[in-house]
């Protein structure tokens, strides 16, 4: 939360500045991440060989490469949250698609639309920089102006508000439904 709402600034900047390269390096200069990983793999074995080879001739120390071993637990946690998380997205899922709420349908519908034409617009490199910007600077922005966004959207609010009264009386409330299903209690 303190790099988002840039408490230590140089984080904040450093962060910010990391992203911006990976997207330069991966957007602009069209470098690819296998490259990349590849590329510093490269490097760094060649180093660690060099150094590893030449010890005895710059009178240093032999270096210590350390073994290295993934315990079994957190890779079973991960796994277990990762499940969940995922059985999670399937309820929610289910419970859109199920029609049960209609105005939840609605919303993921235009939230999926808009994501889509935002996504035709630039590549996902793109996108999840331009997100990434966007998490750094609107925190901070609503904190130094929240005294002039709350009224704002509070208005915008009542007006979506107010739209969607019409667009319901108009229109949703036309769509024939049929009787609805009530959950079996076991």
């Amino acid at each position: 939360a303190d790099t988002f709402l840039w408490r230590n600034k140089k984080i904040s900047a450093g962060v910010l500045g990391v992203a911006t390269v990976i997207w330069v390096l991966f957007e602009l200069l069209e470098y690819h991440l296998l490259t990349l990983v590849c590329h510093v793999l490269i490097f760094a074995l060649v180093i660690l060989f060099l150094w590893s080879n030449a010890y005895a001739f710059i009178n240093k120390s032999p270096l210590c490469i350390p073994e290295v071993h993934i315990p079994k637990d957190p890779v079973i946690e991960f796994a277990e949250a990762l499940r969940f998380e995922t059985n999670l997205a399937f309820t929610v899922f289910r419970d859109i698609a199920s029609g049960r709420d209609l105005k939840k349908f609605l919303y993921v519908i235009a939230g999926l639309w808009i994501l889509s034409i935002v996504g035709s617009w630039c590549n996902f490199v793109t996108l999840f920089y331009i997100v990434f910007v966007l998490l750094h600077t609107v925190p901070v922005l609503y904190e130094k102006y929240e005294d002039k966004v709350d009224p704002f959207a509070e208005k915008a609010m009542h007006e979506i508000k107010k739209q969607y009264a019409v667009f319901n009386a108009n229109v949703l409330s036309k769509i024939p439904r049929g009787p609805s299903k009530e959950k079996k209690k076991d």
